[in-house]
């Protein structure tokens, strides 16, 4: 997903680039989800998926959460500047994330005001979250007959700026790594720049001269984070210069009924392992909408506890670290004019920081 999108995005945005009333979690969401007959269903067969060390898990974590602080009225950036969330509202989403040992490990999508204020409010709150640190890369090329919203040229004035700016945003995320060393755990550079149906799409050789450039700087593991298919297509340029792959998985968006969810999870992971052998797997972002007018009877609170619960059950046993998406709807994504998109709807938590099935029934069923 990206939330740096343009407004009628029809593709999972990332997070902003990745958002909690704060309820008392009973249990660390490690059994999170559906009712007790779903928690008994068996998973996918893992024998598929050859089960990784422990050492492939990123900051030893198995899951994870994408997190943006925008809320109703907020928003990134988007041509007339950015609305950001106060330190206060950040210090309250945190507090409720660090209330659960589950979201121990969150995903920012890049280096600017917002993630800045992130870390500096966990660095002084001393709060025991960590950080999969974002880079995010705005188009380099011109994507105007491979993005079905993206209809006009992008002008070379436009891609030049980006790429300076590009260039300018991998510099700050290695600075702010290496400005917090015990918070940020790892790099992402780049969302779903690869993915040629996007808006922002980067050349493979620029990309992997950022994951290089990133990766001779810092200790912290370094990656991008890719739709399935383009870790495929570029696994042996980018396998030379990532520390583990960041895959995207989402079988609501890829039309798959919930029955099929985690089957189609794992047969996108089976073929990135193939493609990746030597190289540590990460989901960075697999999700369920509760609520979407684009398959309306899929998007429910039942089916994303359940995805949730089936999802993070088999990830455990393979170790492979997942990064939920996300954790509060965000209603500025996805067309003003529909409410009801998808693209508002995949928090664990409501815009309004009311806690979604998966985390009550967590609660409830400890």
């Amino acid at each position: 997903m990206t939330s740096f999108g343009f407004l009628f995005y029809t593709r999972p945005l990332h997070p902003m680039r990745f958002p909690l009333v704060r309820v008392l979690l009973l249990s660390t969401l490690v059994i999170a989800c559906a009712d007790p007959e779903q928690r008994d269903a068996p998973p996918a067969p893992a024998s598929t998926f050859t089960p990784q060390a422990a050492s492939a898990l990123v900051a030893g974590t198995h899951r994870a959460v994408a997190y943006s602080g925008f809320r109703s009225g907020q928003h990134p950036d988007r041509g007339d500047g950015a609305k950001n969330p106060s330190r206060a509202e950040i210090l309250e989403d945190l507090q409720i994330l660090s209330e659960n040992p589950a979201f121990s490990l969150i995903r920012l999508y890049d280096s600017q005001e917002n993630s800045r204020m992130v870390l500096e409010v966990i660095a002084e709150e001393n709060l025991p979250i960590r950080v999969m640190l974002g880079a995010w890369l705005d188009a380099e090329l011109s994507n105007h007959e491979g993005c079905a919203w993206c209809t006009e040229p992008i002008p070379e004035t436009q891609l030049a700026a980006n790429r300076e700016a590009n260039a300018a945003e991998v510099q700050e995320a290695i600075r702010l790594a290496k400005a917090y060393p015990d918070i940020v755990v790892a790099v992402n550079i780049g969302n779903e720049a690869l993915a040629e149906w996007n808006d922002h799409l980067v050349p493979i050789e620029q990309m992997v001269r950022y994951l290089r450039e990133a990766n001779d700087a810092l200790d912290q593991p370094v990656t991008t984070a890719e739709n399935y298919e383009f870790w495929i297509k570029h696994a042996e340029a980018l396998s030379e210069v990532a520390d583990l792959a960041g895959v995207h998985t989402y079988p609501i968006w890829e039309n798959k009924p919930i029955d099929e969810g985690l089957a189609y999870t794992v047969e996108n992971m089976v073929a990135v392992q193939q493609a990746l052998p030597d190289l540590p797997l990460a989901i960075m972002e697999a999700g369920w909408a509760t609520t979407a007018s684009e398959f309306p009877e899929q998007a429910t609170e039942a089916n994303q506890a359940r995805y949730f619960d089936e999802l993070m059950g088999w990830s455990e046993a393979m170790n492979i670290t997942t990064f939920w998406f996300e954790a509060f709807d965000e209603d500025w994504k996805g067309n003003p004019d529909n409410p009801l998109g998808a693209e508002k709807h995949w928090g664990l938590y409501t815009v309004d920081r009311q806690p979604k099935a998966v985390i009550s029934q967590a609660a409830e069923h400890p």
